[in-house]
């Protein structure tokens, strides 16, 4: 038997980090939390600073039975589960229930944001404790689920329906609801008025010019009558272009995905719930089969987060392809808009624009799209496509005043790409 023992959260990321690590490791599954407070009662002792009371989750009895076996015939067991505080919960539940008194294995936590070779090999070479802090902040995080919930659920379901929950994060959101509701209800409407005009000169084209300013002041029209005032006031006179304004304008890629904002590109434009964004996010960092002789292989970063970290491979990456492909200078080669890409291979450099990312995820993805996975494949798609920042090129945002013989300023304002 291996004489190191790694244990994960789930079968598949099992898979993957046992093909990087080789045969002196084992690596198992943990399933998720083996401990929780349980549903039968309050399960925290309020009167005595809100302890909780965790047991083992009913039905992982004989997993931990499996665990401690496998840790007894190990020197070293590595907790290895998300880099997060559930991540970090779960390690120190694994911990205390494996543990021997005597002469047992040594414990060790690992932390990985992606699940690629350098990243595990990096991370099994700086081993670490399990953060205690991080416990007690998905303790007191569990607690305040187990209290807010207990008593405002039965309110809830007194005044609603049977069989709703609620919780801490229910509870804000609702009244965030609420309030945003006041507002709409308590606003006042106001009528107001804009007027265009359709210019054309000798050359094409056709421009459209708003009516910004008069007497060099702004302009507000509220209502028809005012409105129908300044169109007659300016009908049939010729209009003169005052001045032509070229302003250029940076124009930065959008920042990586963080949770929220993956979540949110993927209903928009996916139409994807948060469950199943999530999901699928998770089987992307976890591992997919690339092919036979590449196996499972970890496609973007730890998804549960707030940072806008980027994995530092795909930097290289896509740098060099940037350079490459667009010849760009160093100081334009903004690497902002790169997502959490962990991976990005030689096959992504030959390509160009949005065909870069489409090419790649057919050629990535090619076994998943083949199977029917195509969720998989869009959400992989999704993220891909923010990469490759615009290089090299500034926008220039152009302004075009327009005035004739009355004190009304018109201006027609267009990008220069």
């Amino acid at each position: 038997m291996a004489k190191n023992l790694v244990i994960v959260e789930s079968p598949a990321k099992a898979k993957t980090i046992g093909k990087y690590l080789g045969k002196n490791f084992t690596v198992k599954a943990s399933l998720g939390h083996v401990k929780d407070l349980p549903k039968k009662n309050l399960s925290v002792d309020v009167d005595n600073d809100f302890t909780p009371v965790y047991e083992v989750i009913e039905g992982k009895k004989k997993l931990i039975a499996e665990l401690k076996t496998a840790a007894k015939g190990s020197d070293t067991v590595y907790l290895a589960a998300d880099p997060d505080r559930e991540g970090e919960a779960i390690c120190f539940h694994l911990q205390e229930e494996l543990k021997e008194k005597k002469n047992g294995p040594k414990f060790f936590r690992v932390m990985f944001n992606e699940i690629t070779k350098k990243a595990i090999e990096k991370a099994f070479e700086t081993p670490a404790a399990v953060n205690l802090h991080l416990v007690d902040a998905q303790q007191a995080r569990r607690v305040l689920d187990r209290l807010v919930g207990y008593k405002i659920s039965p309110l809830l379901w007194d005044k609603v329906r049977r069989g709703l929950s609620a919780g801490r994060v229910q509870t804000v959101a609702l009244r965030l609801i609420v309030d945003r509701e006041r507002e709409i209800k308590a606003f006042i409407t106001r009528e107001y008025w804009t007027i265009d005009a359709h210019l054309a000169a000798k050359k094409p084209p056709q421009l459209t010019a708003h009516l910004a300013k008069k007497n060099n002041e702004n302009v507000e029209i509220p209502n028809e009558a005012t409105a129908q005032a300044i169109v007659s006031a300016v009908d049939g006179v010729d209009y003169v272009v005052r001045s032509v304004v070229n302003k250029e304008k940076r124009r930065n890629p959008v920042p990586p995905f963080i949770t929220s904002t993956l979540q949110q590109e993927a209903a928009r434009k996916l139409r994807f719930s948060v469950k199943r964004t999530m999901m699928l996010a998770q089987k992307l960092y976890e591992g997919v089969e690339l092919s036979k002789e590449e196996g499972a292989t970890g496609l973007i970063t730890y998804m549960r987060t707030d940072s806008v970290r980027v994995s530092n491979d795909a930097l290289d990456e896509v740098r060099a392809m940037i350079t490459d492909r667009w010849g760009a200078e160093p100081e334009y080669v903004r690497m902002a808009g790169l997502d959490r890409i962990a991976r990005v291979d030689d096959q992504r450099r030959r390509g160009g624009d949005r065909g870069v990312v489409d090419r790649a995820v057919v050629r990535q993805n090619g076994h998943a799209v083949d199977s029917g996975q195509h969720r998989r494949a869009d959400l992989y798609r999704l993220e891909v496509k923010r990469p490759v920042p615009r290089a090299g090129r500034k926008g220039r945002d152009e302004r075009v005043g327009v005035r004739h013989a009355h004190p009304l300023l018109f201006q027609h304002a267009h990008d220069v790409q």
